[in-house]
C-alpha cells in the first residue's frame, strides 16, 4: 500500500467534514472547514492510501508561528502511522514557510495524541483549564523548529 500526503483541495471538504463528525465531540461544520481552507496563512494536508482518504491536518503558518488546528485519522486507517506522516509533512511545510515554532492544544485525556506530539519534539508549555466544553483541560504544546 502506498500512503501519500498532499495539499488539501476544495474537493476534500466532504471527507474532512465526515471525518470531523466521526472523530470530534465538537466537529467543525462545512462552513468552518471551507472558511479555514480559504483563510490567510492556511496550510492543510490530506493523507491518502491507494487513493482512499485516510486523514487530514488543518493548520496555519503565519509569520514565525505555525499552529496545528485540527488533525484526524479515520478509524479504519489508525495504527499505521498516518497521523505521524501528516504531522511530519506539516512540520516540514512550516519550516519552509519560515516558522520558528509550532503550537497546538490537545485534551489532557488524549494519551495517544500526546504521545505522537511528544515523539515529534513537542513539549507541554502550559495547561489551559476547562478549555474543552468548559469541562476538560487542554495541554498547550510547543515545538521549536
Amino acid at each position: 500500500m502506498s500512503l501519500i500526503v498532499r495539499e488539501i483541495t476544495a474537493a476534500d471538504v466532504e471527507n474532512v467534514v465526515a471525518t470531523e463528525a466521526a472523530c470530534f465531540h465538537q466537529p467543525w461544520n462545512r462552513a468552518a472547514v471551507e472558511s479555514a481552507i480559504s483563510g490567510f496563512g492556511f496550510c492543510g494536508l490530506v493523507a491518502e492510501e491507494d487513493g482512499v482518504f485516510c486523514g487530514y491536518l488543518l493548520g496555519l503558518c503565519i509569520f514565525e508561528t505555525a499552529e496545528v488546528c485540527r488533525i484526524a485519522v479515520r478509524q479504519t486507517c489508525r495504527g499505521r502511522g498516518v497521523g505521524g506522516r501528516i504531522l511530519n509533512c506539516f512540520l516540514e511545510t512550516a519550516k519552509q514557510r519560515n516558522a520558528e515554532q509550532v503550537f497546538l492544544e490537545v485534551r489532557v485525556s488524549n494519551a495517544s495524541a500526546i504521545s505522537l506530539y511528544k515523539s515529534r519534539g513537542f513539549e507541554i508549555s502550559r495547561i489551559r483549564e476547562k478549555y474543552y466544553e468548559n469541562v476538560e483541560d487542554a495541554f498547550e504544546m510547543l515545538k521549536r523548529l
